[in-house]
């Protein structure tokens, strides 16, 4: 119990004993009280999983919404299942996408193959003597079209081609 005296003096912390109406300290009333936790718990416990269970019937039973837009304002499409088509091209033609080698497949195959020789990999070409690390040498394999990879270039309806790095200008 803290008892302020006044608005100058500190708060201090002291105990009193209190007695009840019958003459009984309050330390005894405590620990009956004690002995009657575990079937409180129980109680609780039963209580609780009562609860938990009628909120799993609810959120069973409502539907999940993928938006909290107004229903009237949420346009939604049937999904379209497609599978993946290759493309069988006539020769070394390019019939998906551009007949260059696009920044992010480059970007991309640079940093694969760098991580490949920066990892102990062996190198594809004669390493040139103003190469000093592994991100140059790998533009170098790449533009000499060392490397033994093809790039798949996938359209949105499923079709696909793969093109060898050499096909590529």
């Amino acid at each position: 119990m803290v008892v302020k005296h006044s608005s100058n003096q500190k708060t201090s912390s002291k105990k009193f004993k209190t007695k009840t109406s019958k003459g009984t300290d309050d330390t005894t009333k405590k620990s009956r009280s004690r002995r009657d936790v575990p079937t409180a718990l129980k109680k609780i416990a039963v209580k609780h999983d009562a609860t938990l269970e009628k909120a799993q019937v609810q959120l069973e039973d409502t539907p999940v919404k993928k938006s909290s837009r107004p229903e009237d304002e949420v346009v939604t499409y049937a999904e379209v299942e497609f599978a993946l088509k290759e493309i069988i091209p006539n020769g070394t033609q390019v019939l998906v996408g551009p007949a260059r080698i696009t920044r992010f497949e480059k970007a991309r195959i640079t940093g694969a193959r760098s991580l490949q020789l920066s990892m102990g990999a062996p190198a594809f070409i004669r390493v040139p003597q103003e190469v000093r690390d592994s991100i140059s040498l790998a533009t170098a394999e790449l533009y000499a079209k060392a490397l033994p990879i093809s790039i798949r270039r996938v359209l949105p309806n499923g079709v696909y081609q793969d093109i060898p790095i050499d096909w590529l200008n």
